[in-house]
């Protein structure tokens, strides 16, 4: 009899094997080393932005104690350079707290760190970023539960980082005070935002990769009633920059190019893994590089990042902090639930409505919701294209309005409008599949 080997030939098999235990560690290695990477990158791009200008406009004074209601563009702010390094100084602050707690990075963290260093480059700062992880480690002591079980929710929940920025710099409380009320405010937030983000997911039943942006802005619609309750108004100092693909194009498809190539070169037959990958629904928690290991998932982050850049460049986008923040952000999504097969129909129909609508293709809220509404990507992959198109021009709609629920206090808008629209969707779709199971 011929012996069973303890471990299937790769090479040898048409579907891929259930990644083992030793092959997931081995790619949670190499993950983590990426995202190292990854924060330098960021940094060095910066860094050079700032010795190509001549200098630092505005700088990290502007970027720190500035207001970071949405939509505050750190790039019209404070230039490229200042952006940047503050983008990859955040992302190494993500990648650190991952560390401390040795967090196997797998598709949440990586989506995690990106999401952060994304959203660094309009409303998230290496100061105002801290008070609401606090708020959930104080509640991980306080529940008694490894503040590793919750570092995902630390590092999702700085969605709420401007409500620290506010209450520190905007509503006219004396030096040290504002500091303290700041930090105490953020980490209330934090606290009460870790146990309402396992309830919100019933809401939507996954379908929404964005969670905490949904239960965000709950907190958000709290704390901004609480201030109009004291007759408290928040800063109103809209950024946005309308800029061309010149300055940030070509590093962009160097990243995302490095990010295709790094994953062939760690798993030389990426393919095999990635076609199913490409039949995942994406629901949540899909996470793809436990489930699908970590070549293949670099490809497909790296051809969704290509995905956001042919969107902008195909409806003549404006090229500045969120718009290249919300490609970073698909970009880490695309190892924990979005692929281009089920992330391009919510955004066509979210442009699409745009277009149709008074709102146009090219009001900023509409530029967001057209690459953010790819949070709703496991209804496209769970429900079809045409069902994902539907959830897309429902998003759109919802994105123009919920802002004004939460102020921009959370900056997560549309993972707040995707939460909603995946409610509203999701119930309707399961009713017309179990009719048309009767009809048949």
């Amino acid at each position: 009899m011929t012996p069973v080997p303890a471990r299937l030939d790769f090479h040898s098999m048409h579907d891929p094997p259930i990644p083992t235990a030793d092959s997931f560690q081995n790619d949670a290695r190499h993950a983590r080393a990426g995202l190292a990477v990854f924060a330098g990158l960021l940094v060095a791009f910066g860094l050079a932005s700032t010795l190509a200008s001549g200098g630092v406009r505005g700088g990290f004074g502007a970027i720190v104690m500035d207001p970071d209601i949405l939509i505050n563009d750190y790039v019209e702010r404070a230039g490229a350079g200042p952006a940047f390094v503050n983008a990859g100084l955040c992302a190494l602050a993500g990648f650190l707290v991952l560390a401390l707690v040795r967090v196997s990075v797998s598709g949440p963290a990586v989506a995690a760190v990106f999401t952060i260093a994304g959203f660094a480059l309009f409303g998230k700062n290496v100061a105002n970023i801290w008070p609401t992880m606090l708020g959930v480690f104080l509640y991980s002591l306080a529940s008694r539960r490894p503040f590793a079980e919750l570092v995902l929710v630390a590092l999702f929940g700085t969605a709420l980082a401007p409500l620290s920025s506010e209450v520190a710099f905007a509503l006219g409380i004396p030096v040290p005070w504002n500091l303290a009320c700041a930090v105490a405010t953020g980490a209330a937030a934090g606290f009460i935002l870790s146990p309402l983000a396992s309830h919100v997911l019933d809401f939507h039943r996954g379908y929404n990769l964005y969670n905490l942006g949904f239960a965000a802005g709950f907190v958000g619609t709290v704390a901004l009633s609480a201030f109009k309750a004291f007759g408290l108004d928040l800063s109103d100092s809209f950024q946005w920059a309308a800029l061309g693909p010149g300055w940030i194009l070509p590093w962009l498809a160097l990243l995302f190019s490095s990010m295709v190539i790094a994953g062939m070169v760690v798993d030389p037959i990426w393919y095999v893994a990635y076609k199913r990958l490409l039949g995942s629904s994406g629901r949540l928690v899909s996470d793809f590089v436990r489930s699908y290991g970590l070549g293949a998932s670099l490809v497909n982050m790296g051809l969704m990042g290509f995905v956001g850049c042919g969107f902008v460049l195909a409806l003549g986008w404006s090229w500045n902090g969120p718009v290249v923040g919300a490609i970073l952000t698909m970009t880490g999504f695309g190892a924990f639930g979005k692929h281009p097969l089920n992330a391009v129909p919510p955004m066509l129909g979210a442009v699409t409505m745009a277009a149709l609508s008074g709102y146009g293709l090219s009001a900023p809220v509409s530029q967001m919701a057209g690459l953010f509404s790819s949070t709703l990507a496991p209804i496209s992959g769970a429900y079809g294209p045409v069902a994902g198109f539907a959830a897309g021009c429902l998003h759109l709609l919802l994105a123009q309005t919920v802002g004004v629920l939460h102020g921009g206090l959370n900056l997560y808008n549309n993972g707040f409008a995707g939460g909603m629209a995946a409610g509203i969707l999701v119930p309707v779709l399961e009713w017309l599949r179990e009719w048309r199971h009767h009809e048949a």
